[in-house]
């Protein structure tokens, strides 16, 4: 069994992985904008699962409000971007299977 403690400090931290997946812990701070159309992994899907906060998650040139709860699938190749254009910090939680390089 692997375990970590999630904290949300800082902008990206991986926290727990195997050889075959990755969990990682992501911070997007208000007014904050991460990734771009050309950020890809073009052998991991990420699932991106909101913990707190809201932003808009652009996939392929296509905007999605994400919210906590949500859980979104950005599939292996598609370009992406996150906006936090919210008040307060977007913290989620993503699983890349298999890890990104």
């Amino acid at each position: 069994m692997r375990r970590a403690s999630l904290d949300f400090e800082g902008y990206f931290e991986v926290v727990v992985e195997t050889d075959d997946a990755q969990a990682a812990q992501m911070t997007v701070d208000p007014g904050r904008t991460v990734g771009g159309p050309d950020n890809r992994h073009p052998d991991s899907d990420q699932w991106l699962f909101a913990a707190s906060g809201s932003a808009v998650v652009t996939v392929e040139g296509e905007d999605h409000r994400v919210e906590a709860g949500d859980l979104v699938c950005i599939e292996a190749g598609e370009g992406h971007e996150i906006t936090n254009d919210g008040e307060a910090p977007f913290e989620t939680v993503n699983l890349y299977v298999p890890p990104r390089s």
